[in-house]
């Protein structure tokens, strides 16, 4: 958990991701077309990515990718983060955060 607090401390958004998942994929694009450049771990890649796929787990996030972090706090999976766009919530969201400045 220490290793993923310390991931998204300071980024406004965070992704952990694998390249496999096409819900990550549609989670990265939705972002990268509100025009934020969102920080992304692709926990295939990396060589502790099974370690932070379990805290993942341990937080929650079932399943483990995509999680999406906003400021620094957990939002959730895909599902979460289409009902806050769906809703309307998600760009006000980002725009505090400090992802967008428009």
């Amino acid at each position: 958990m220490e290793t993923v607090n310390k991931l998204v401390s300071d980024r406004p958004v965070v992704v952990f991701s694998k390249n496999t998942c096409c819900m990550s994929h549609s989670i990265k694009t939705l972002l990268c077309d509100f025009g934020v450049n969102p920080t992304v771990y692709e926990l295939d890649e990396l060589p502790r990515g099974k370690e932070i796929e379990q805290a993942l787990l341990c937080i929650g996030c079932n399943p483990a990718v995509p999680a999406v972090f906003i400021g620094g706090e957990l939002v959730g999976g895909a599902n979460e983060v289409m009902s806050l766009h769906l809703k309307r919530n998600l760009i006000p969201m980002l725009r505090r955060a400090g992802a967008l400045w428009v």
